[in-house]
């Protein structure tokens, strides 16, 4: 039953998450943490931290590590195929379509109204981590923390895992003894 549910998990949020991995992590978010409880939140943000800082795409490595902790190697095979199979197929598909209708207004239309739709979903899905990161650090470590990361990717142009690697250091070493 583990394997069908993880299939049909991963198969639905990489079918709507149309945009790739940005636009499918808070539809997995969904899956994985609210209705399966597979991981809580913490685990799920300590995941997608980890995840950020390998290379490769986000919705793989979530595929990978929920599916084998949840079904070993089979579970891993199934969650990999439901992520990734889908995605495959739609885009053979969805490339002779656009390729077809390239000029139309319909297809221009459609792919800038789906745009908010995934924004809102990644803000819905920052809020809920930073309130784990309000509830756990308190609001001016969370905020700084923030402000640092911010500065070092706008201003400093630092690379998104090298901030990563920052933020685990700084919470293994310093986190545990402010607590």
């Amino acid at each position: 039953m583990i394997l069908i549910s993880l299939f049909l998990s991963f198969l639905l949020a990489n079918l709507l998450g149309y945009g790739g991995g940005p636009a499918s992590i808070p539809l997995m978010y969904e899956e994985i943490v609210n209705r399966y409880n597979w991981l809580s939140n913490a685990e799920f943000s300590n995941m997608l931290a980890l995840g950020n800082a390998l290379p490769g795409p986000i919705a793989t490595k979530i595929a990978a590590y929920v599916g084998f902790g949840m079904g070993g190697w089979p579970g891993f095979l199934i969650a990999l195929i439901a992520t990734v199979l889908p995605s495959a197929l739609a885009l053979i598909f969805l490339i002779n379509v656009m390729s077809k209708h390239r000029d139309s207004a319909i297809v221009k239309g459609m792919t800038i109204m789906v745009q908010p739709v995934i924004t809102a979903l990644m803000v819905m899905l920052t809020f809920e981590m930073f309130q784990d990161s309000y509830h756990s650090l308190g609001i001016y470590q969370s905020v700084i923390i923030a402000v640092i990361a911010l500065l070092l990717f706008q201003k400093f142009k630092v690379h998104p895992a090298l901030v990563i690697i920052l933020a685990f250091i700084y919470g293994g070493i310093v986190v545990p003894h402010i607590h």
